[in-house]
This record gives structure tokens, C-alpha cells and sequence, in this order.
């Protein structure tokens, strides 16, 4: 973990050129947006549906037809644009990952995001880590565009962790990064549920996406 600052002069004119001040990480600032996410009536709800379907109905990986659901609501409540569920689960299916997902093996998200369809090579990155995350919350870290920007624009103020932008589109290094996240800003107490809850409203907030 690096823990020096950028100059003043540096960070000033970047957060100029970026137009956007966040708050800095703290306890106060992760218990507001918890319980700005539990006053999210259909944010809550879906994440109850996803933890019933995942964990209760179709909690195991060994059945094409379950796999295809999980595929088809993950893709539906998270805009993943997975244009082939049926190729995306068959790829999962092909991979017999229960072991893995049980060890905690975070290359396992590498290997779901990287599909073949129709002879073209696919990387569904964020669905992958979804995918797994929703067996296993706490051991699995969700990557979007939201807790990307979020990790940029901390680490250009704070330097919490060593890594480059091209770094977090590989799962191993995400992890270490979120995990550095906590640790410089004394997060340790929070899940690493709650914080993709926190890193991701606060990026949905700050940098919204232009359309």
C-alpha cells in the first residue's frame, strides 16, 4: 500500500479538469450510504430476490437450467447486456465451478468472463464478477464503471493502493485494491458487501454515466 499525496497544486487542477469533489471515504460517510441503500425500496428488493434465488433456490452451479435463470436475472437487474444467456450459461455449466467458488478461487471470474459466441471471443467482465459474487458476497468484490471511477479518483488523491486503470480488468488485482481501499481508510469493520454497496451508489452519484 502506498500512502504518500499527490501535491496540492496537482490534485487541484485535476479535480478542476474532473469537476467533482467526493467526500472522503470514512465510517460516517459508508453508514450514510448503507442506510441510503436500505431506503432504496427497489434497489433492496432486488438484491432479497437475487439472495433468494442464488442462495435458497438455485444455490448450486450443476444444472444447466438453474444456471440459465441466474444468468437471465442477474443480466435483467444489472443491464449486463448479455446478448446470449444461452451461451454465457453453457460456458458456466462447461466449467463445473462449484469447487472453485467454495475455495474462494478469484481467477474464476477471469475464466466466466471469457466467452466464445458464434466464434468471437466475448469478455463479460462485471457479469462474471456479479455472477460469483451473488454465491459468495464476501469473498467476491462486484466490478462496474461506477467502483472503477470511484477507485481512480481516490487513489489520484490518496495513493491507497499502487495500481494502473488497465489493472482493475484483472480480478486478482481488483480484490487487492478494494482490500487497500479498506485498510487506508479504515474500513476494516465493513464488509466487502457493504463496501460495493458504498464504493457503487457513491460512483452512481459522483459520476453518473452520459447517455
Amino acid at each position: 500500500m502506498v500512502s504518500h499525496n499527490i501535491n496540492n497544486r496537482t490534485l487541484k487542477k485535476w479535480r478542476r479538469t474532473l469537476n467533482t469533489i467526493v467526500p472522503k471515504p470514512s465510517k460516517e460517510q459508508v453508514s450514510l450510504y448503507l442506510n441510503k441503500w436500505d431506503n432504496l425500496e427497489n434497489y433492496s428488493l432486488q438484491e432479497d430476490s437475487l439472495d433468494k434465488l442464488f442462495f435458497e433456490l438455485c444455490p448450486n452451479n450443476t444444472s444447466l437450467p438453474d444456471i440459465l435463470i441466474k444468468c437471465s436475472c442477474l443480466n435483467d437487474f444489472y443491464s449486463t447486456n448479455i446478448y446470449s444467456i444461452y451461451d454465457v450459461g453453457k460456458h458456466i455449466y462447461e466449467l463445473n465451478i462449484d469447487n472453485r467458488l467454495h475455495q474462494g478461487d478469484l481467477n474464476l471470474v477471469n475464466d466466466i468472463a471469457d466467452v466464445t459466441i458464434k466464434n468471437k471471443k466475448k469478455r463479460f467482465y462485471s457479469f462474471a464478477s456479479k455472477y460469483c459474487s451473488h454465491h459468495f458476497p464476501d469473498i467476491y468484490p462486484i466490478y462496474d464503471s461506477y467502483v472503477e471511477k470511484v477507485l481512480i479518483y481516490f487513489n489520484k488523491i490518496d495513493r491507497f493502493s499502487s495500481f494502473r486503470k488497465h489493472d482493475l480488468k484483472d480480478y486478482t488485482r481488483f480484490k487487492s485494491v478494494i482490500l487497500d481501499f479498506k485498510e487506508f481508510y479504515k474500513l476494516d469493520e465493513y464488509s466487502i458487501k457493504q463496501i460495493d454497496r458504498y464504493i457503487w451508489q457513491l460512483g452512481k452519484e459522483y459520476f453518473p454515466r452520459k447517455y
